[in-house]
């Protein structure tokens, strides 16, 4: 396998803020990586200094065997970018504005082909700024893909999709890949994470807490089912390898579930631990700093 993104010990300093702590990961060619954390964690600089538009305070980073921050016009060519917004004025219509951006490279997807997978045909006449918010993310992610891009940013593309539109850009995504399109993902639908993804890394405070296949984070401990039920009023529960011995063996209570734990689950547990140990190191620090203000001069 060849490594399309590189990083090593990673960091972003923003004054005396520390955005990136010591990130690590790599990418293979043709795989979908989701890059997953709350709001502030960390992804967006992250994709920001790997598309080459912010700079890095120490660490390694390559794309495409390039240094982001010393990439071309011809290793940008090589990109797909869609951004969270846009900043297109919409005063083209859907058809013109691919068919200008489709100029740009050498070997550009088939503007007919691409306006027909983000399923925008009967809009290609409408100008941009008179579509509904989900129709314009998909302009976004279609003028992503027009020029074929070997390694395709994606930063959180369904947002404003409806349910059904989610699950059509599913299948684009799945044809990118199988079409050899290595994926970067962030996106706050861990369903959509689990759907596409076949690793995934988490930030929390800027650092990487977890990294793996989407079935391997949090370890297998985390993946053990859990039986919930009513007993005498009160909720119970219990983890088990064999939930079906354990329903067998209680018969039909009150309020039976059994829950596998999911991506959702999983990820909110581990940045849940990480927050608490930051919080518990925290009070440790200011008990410590309380105790040199408050020891006596000798």
């Amino acid at each position: 396998m060849t490594a399309m993104v590189s990083v090593r010990e990673l960091r972003k300093n923003y004054g005396s803020f520390t955005a990136l702590d010591g990130v690590s990961f790599d990418i293979e060619q043709g795989e979908t990586f989701a890059l997953l954390g709350p709001n502030g964690a960390g992804k967006s600089t992250t994709i920001e200094i790997l598309e080459g538009y912010r700079d890095r305070t120490s660490g390694v980073a390559t794309v495409l065997g390039v240094d982001p921050g010393k990439g071309g016009l011809d290793w940008k060519a090589r990109l797909g970018i869609v951004l969270q917004s846009t900043g297109e004025s919409g005063n083209a219509t859907v058809r013109e504005q691919l068919t200008h951006f489709a100029g740009f490279y050498s070997n550009a997807r088939d503007v007919d082909e691409v306006i027909a997978a983000v399923g925008l045909e009967e809009k290609q006449k409408t100008l941009i700024r008179k579509l509904s918010g989900g129709q314009r993310r998909r302009v976004d992610v279609a003028l992503g893909i027009i020029g074929r891009p070997e390694l395709l940013f994606l930063d959180e593309p369904t947002t404003g999709f409806d349910p059904e539109a989610r699950r059509q850009f599913w299948e684009l995504i799945r044809s990118l890949k199988k079409d050899g399109t290595t994926i970067l993902l962030t996106t706050h639908y861990l369903d959509e994470a689990a759907q596409l993804g076949d690793r995934a890394g988490i930030i929390a405070g800027g650092k990487l807490i977890d990294i793996g296949g989407i079935d391997e984070l949090g370890g297998a401990g985390s993946r053990i089912p859990i039986v919930r039920w009513i007993e005498n009023g009160q909720p119970r529960e219990q983890h088990t390898t064999n939930p079906g011995a354990l329903v067998a063996q209680l018969g039909e209570p009150d309020g039976l579930e059994v829950i596998r734990p999911s991506l959702e689950d999983i990820y909110l547990k581990l940045v849940g631990e990480y927050e608490a140990g930051e919080d518990e190191s925290a009070e440790i620090a200011a008990g410590f700093s309380l105790e040199e203000t408050e020891r006596p001069a000798l």
